[in-house]
């Protein structure tokens, strides 16, 4: 398997005071992963108790997605504002 050099853009993990957690990591790829058509690598979590409750990422064959809750569906990313903002509004949605 071939591994890309990428660039850490974010890395941060809060825990909150009910317990939730909220962390986000954002590579920058020097190329993007298929089926995605831009740069970068993703994973937005927030859960609580060992349970998903909002998840966005992408990945090699899947390409970009979500997760609420137990149902999955695509996300049409544009930029890394837009998907930070998408997962913020889900997280006030959530609760």
């Amino acid at each position: 398997m071939q591994y890309m050099k990428a660039t850490l853009l974010v890395r941060t993990k809060e825990v909150r005071d009910d317990g939730s957690i909220v962390e986000i990591v954002i590579w920058e790829l020097p190329e993007p992963l298929p089926p995605s058509e831009h740069r970068y690598k993703y994973r937005l979590f927030y859960g609580a108790g060992g349970a998903t409750r909002v998840r966005y990422d992408n990945e090699r064959g899947k390409g970009d997605h979500r997760h609420i809750g137990s149902a999955q569906s695509d996300y049409a990313f544009t930029t890394v504002e837009d998907l930070l903002d998408d997962f913020e509004h889900d997280i006030a949605d959530w609760g």
